[in-house]
C-alpha cells in the first residue's frame, strides 16, 4: 500500500539523543541524489562510508564540506558497531552511506543498524536509489513478489546449487553480479535452469551505457557477447513457465 507524498518535515533525533541516518546515494547518475539526502549529510556530525575517496567525490560534487568521514566497511563494521552506537547514544548524528545505492542492502550497514535497534536508538532511512528496484520496475518480469538474493557465491558449484535449490521458485529472483563473473553466472543459469528460462539482465543502470537484455537465457547469453562487460549487472530470473 502506498500513500501520497507530502512536504512534512522528516523525522529527526530527539533533543537529548542523536540518530543514525541511512542515506541512499546515486548508483550512477549523480542527479538522482535527493535534496533531503544532501541536507542530511551536511547536518551530520560524521559520515560513515565504505570508501572515503568515493564518498569525497560525491560530497565535492554537491559542495558538502566540513563533515568528518569515517571508513566503515565489511572488514571493520563488526568491531565498529558498538563504538558508533555509543556516539549516537551520546547525542551525535551519524549518516551511513555506501559507495552506491542504499546502505545495508548487499552493502555494509546491518550490524550498526542492529546495534542501534538493540539499544533503542533512532534509525532513520533517507530513501533513494536501489539497483534491484530500478531493474525490477523496468525489467518486464513479475513484480508482485520477488526474492532479492544479492551477490551469489563466487564459486561455480555454489552458484549452481543455488539455482538448483530455487529452480521451481514461484516468484522473480533478483541477483547482483560483477563484470568479471556475469558470463559465468549466465552460463550456470543456462546449465541448471535451461536455455529457455526467461531472464532480464540490466547493465549500468542510470548511467550513459544503460542496457536491458530481455528474453530466454540462452539468447541473452549470446547477446552479452556483443556488449561491453564493464560495470555492474542486475539479473532477474522469471518463474518457470513465464514468457515475455
Amino acid at each position: 500500500m502506498t500513500t501520497a507524498p507530502t512536504d512534512s518535515p522528516a523525522p529527526g533525533p530527539s533533543p537529548a539523543r542523536g540518530a543514525l541516518y541511512l542515506v541512499a546515494t546515486p548508483i550512477g547518475n549523480l542527479s538522482d541524489f535527493s535534496p533531503r539526502a544532501r541536507d542530511t549529510l551536511r547536518a551530520a556530525d560524521a559520515i560513515l562510508c565504505e570508501d572515503t575517496r568515493t564518498t569525497a567525490k560525491l560530497l565535492n560534487r554537491w559542495e558538502i564540506s566540513g563533515v568528518t568521514l569515517v571508513a566503515h566497511h565489511e572488514h571493520n563494521e563488526r568491531a565498529q558497531a558498538p563504538r558508533l552506537a555509543d556516539r549516537i547514544a551520546a547525542g551525535e548524528t551519524l549518516a551511513l552511506v555506501s559507495d552506491a545505492g542504499t546502505p545495508g542492502l548487499s552493502d555494509p550497514g546491518f550490524r550498526i543498524v542492529r546495534e542501534c535497534r538493540r539499544r533503542g536508538l533512532e534509525v532513520i532511512p533517507i530513501p533513494g536509489p536501489f539497483a534491484a528496484a530500478a531493474a525490477l520496475s523496468a525489467g518486464g518480469l513479475p513484480t508482485d513478489a520477488f526474492f532479492f538474493a544479492g551477490f551469489l557465491p563466487p564459486k561455480k558449484a555454489a552458484r549452481q546449487r543455488f539455482f538448483e535449490t530455487y529452480r521451481a521458485f514461484p516468484h522473480t529472483i533478483c541477483l547482483y553480479e560483477s563484470s568479471h563473473r556475469i558470463e559465468k553466472c549466465l552460463q550456470d543459469i543456462v546449465t541448471v535452469l535451461g536455455p529457455e528460462r526467461t531472464i532480464t539482465v540490466a547493465k549500468e543502470l542510470t548511467k550513459l551505457h544503460e542496457r536491458f537484455l530481455c528474453g530466454r537465457a540462452g539468447e541473452v547469453l549470446r547477446q552479452l557477447s556483443d556488449i561491453s562487460r564493464k560495470g555492474e549487472f542486475v539479473i532477474l530470473i522469471a518463474p518457470e513457465g513465464y514468457d515475455l
